[in-house]
């Protein structure tokens, strides 16, 4: 049985937010998807097609791991203009009508492109309804393609169209009402595009653990926002070869401490998985055991000032090692005998990040 088949579709409320309505029947955790994902044809290129359906055979060995999944509708069109220029947009249309086509050397679309990065959008826009309604789940993780988090506002890049875990943050502050948002980017790459989005937004939280330098070559350790949002970036590059003790002591001694100040009412990820030791397009050494220790340590956090957390999937090019990874972030997200993972040592980049940041997170000092 394939993940379309099994699956509930979505109905769309006639709200002026179009805010989606789920049964009952999914009160759980969720997973969205969407056919659509497979008609982003990008050829031989690693943000390839294959990675929905590797994910999807390991999440299928493992009985979903008691996830409901649904299918992602296309994202509400005024809400995407909250992210993305309307001119920008008409743009992405019309080259994925004409055929599709190279955007930059790292970019291409294909015909299927619009409606797949309609869709990719469009569910994490969903994931956020299901997390804020009053019986909604506390978890979900939105699987679709093209990723997003490289996408600035009037720029496609990094295998890039729409920033979808913008779209999401968005969605909860300008339709749920809330007031504060959380975004862990651990994708490899640093995610300029949700950053260039909230740089000067103090509603946003956004913190990033990447690899550095590498592309695109933002996200430097002193960019800290700016305007109102000055102290609400937080880059913590790493260097090449850093592995799962020095990832999980950023989250647990940097990011968890400032989350735990900040009290989100929603907690996003961007939920990349090349900084697996395994991926070809980077240098750093996490495990499948480090993405869960990280989110479970996240979910400890978003726990603690009652926040629903929810994942949105970004890169990850080594098959079996993105299957195996988001896997274990989602066992992680709702094993209901999980126990927090343990205390690592601080250590030199901690500690780094501390001197920079305690004036604006006196908790880090």
């Amino acid at each position: 049985m394939t993940a379309t088949s099994a699956c509930s579709k979505l109905s769309v409320a006639g709200s002026a937010t179009g805010a989606v309505r789920y049964p009952p029947s999914l009160a759980g955790a969720l997973y969205l998807h969407h056919p659509s994902s497979l008609e982003h044809d990008t050829g031989a290129h690693p943000e390839r097609a294959a990675r929905i359906p590797a994910i999807e055979r390991e999440l299928e060995g493992r009985g979903w791991l008691g996830f409901e999944r649904v299918l992602a509708p296309e994202v509400d069109r005024a809400l995407l203009e909250t992210v993305h220029p309307g001119r920008y947009v008409l743009g992405i249309s019309e080259l994925c009508a004409a055929g599709g086509g190279a955007i930059d050397l790292d970019t291409v679309v294909s015909e299927g492109s619009y409606e797949a990065a309609l869709h990719s959008a469009g569910g994490s826009m969903a994931m956020v309804d299901a997390l804020m309604a009053p019986d909604g789940p506390s978890a979900a993780f939105s699987a679709l393609r093209p990723p997003g988090h490289h996408a600035e506002p009037a720029r496609a890049m990094g295998f890039c169209l729409f920033n979808n875990v913008a779209v999401a943050a968005r969605r909860a502050l300008r339709d749920h009402g809330r007031e504060r948002v959380l975004i862990v980017d651990w994708d490899v790459h640093h995610g300029n595009g949700t950053e260039a989005v909230f740089a000067a937004d103090p509603a946003v939280l956004f913190s990033s653990i990447h690899q550095w330098p590498l592309y695109p070559g933002t996200g430097a350790a002193d960019d800290i926002g700016r305007g109102d949002g000055e102290g609400t970036t937080l880059n913590l590059p790493v260097p090449a070869g850093t592995g799962d003790d020095a990832y999980l002591s950023l989250i647990e001694h940097v990011v968890v401490p400032v989350a735990r100040e900040f009290a989100p009412q929603l907690v996003l990820v961007s939920a990349g998985y090349d900084a697996h030791r395994d991926d070809p397009l980077a240098d750093c050494g996490v495990t499948e055991e480090g993405f869960a220790a990280m989110t479970l340590a996240i979910r400890d956090a978003a726990d603690s000032v009652g926040a629903p957390l929810g994942c949105v999937l970004e890169g990850g090019y080594a098959l079996g090692a993105l299957a195996r990874s988001v896997a274990a972030t989602m066992e992680a997200m709702v094993e209901a005998h999980a126990v927090s993972p343990p205390l690592v040592a601080d250590g030199a980049l901690v500690e780094d990040a501390r001197g920079r940041l305690s004036r604006w997170w006196p908790v880090l000092a």
